[in-house]
């Protein structure tokens, strides 16, 4: 039961991410949580939500010098 409201949790952070680019770092943050609490229980990491938390973080990454004076 546990990972199937894991799963149903990470699909809400997921609609809010594109409901709220805005606030993309934040809900990247809450993702990063559940996929901890995955982890943590034992359970399998989906594939795909280990693609997006590798994506998400490239883009942090690039933000980070988006406002670095060249």
């Amino acid at each position: 039961m546990a990972f199937e409201q894991l799963k149903a949790g990470i699909a809400l952070i997921l609609e809010e991410i594109e409901k709220r680019p805005e606030d993309r770092h934040v809900l990247h943050e809450e993702l990063r949580e559940k996929i901890a609490e995955l982890r943590s229980l034992g359970l399998p990491v989906p594939e795909d939500i280990l693609k997006l938390e590798a994506e998400l973080e490239e883009d942090d990454a690039d933000d980070m010098f988006d406002n670095m004076p060249v």
